[in-house]
């Protein structure tokens, strides 16, 4: 009778005890950000270019740091927190290369697709690295910065250019206003990029 007793004991110690070390979900934030464009195209516009005309937005590569949908505070040269209950709706880097393109395709005259839309060649093709996407502590600023990378059609030239922007919190390190001074950083790149795409 003692053996039988002890073993469903030792079973239910052993879940208790796991349940300890492993978490089965974590507790999901109140809200999810996004970025949305200060800039996109009118509906209802026609635009018609040729192949080589048109301009393929390709989603940036991006660190480590990055490759998450919570939001990096770098806290000086050597360590990097993310903040609390903040978290991006999807991969920053999709955000990221679609508010660029609503932006492009806004702002200049240009024929922007994304690299899953092109069916035959892809025309010229903006490529690059998103390699700040987060919070400055130091300073207490969001920091976007982008290296960008245009290849002509055909791949016979390509031009480099770096953009970056910051832009206050003004107050705490919390979800809202760190997603509110994101969204206006990644605009303000954005806007300088369509820029120089419209030179």
């Amino acid at each position: 009778m003692i053996r039988r007793i002890r073993t469903p004991l030792l079973a239910l110690l052993g879940a208790a005890t796991l349940s300890a070390c492993f978490s089965l979900g974590g507790k999901p934030p109140p809200f999810l950000l996004t970025l949305d464009p200060d800039a996109a195209p009118a509906t209802g516009t026609a635009r018609t270019a040729a192949d080589a005309a048109t301009l393929t937005i390709l989603i940036p590569t991006a660190p480590q740091k990055l490759r998450t949908t919570r939001i990096p505070v770098q806290q000086d040269d050597a360590s990097i927190a993310y903040v609390q209950d903040a978290q991006w709706v999807e991969a920053p880097q999709r955000l990221f290369q679609r508010l660029v393109s609503e932006t492009v395709a806004a702002r200049t005259s240009r024929v922007v697709l994304d690299e899953g839309q092109y069916l035959t060649a892809p025309g010229e093709q903006l490529a690059g690295q998103l390699m700040e996407f987060g919070v400055d502590a130091r300073s207490n600023e969001a920091l976007v910065v982008y290296q960008a990378m245009l290849v002509s059609a055909g791949g016979k030239t390509v031009t480099q250019r770096r953009f970056e922007t910051r832009e206050p919190i003004g107050g705490k390190v919390e979800a809202k206003p760190v997603g509110e001074a994101l969204t206006r950083a990644a605009n303000r790149v954005a806007l300088d990029v369509a820029a120089w795409l419209g030179e």
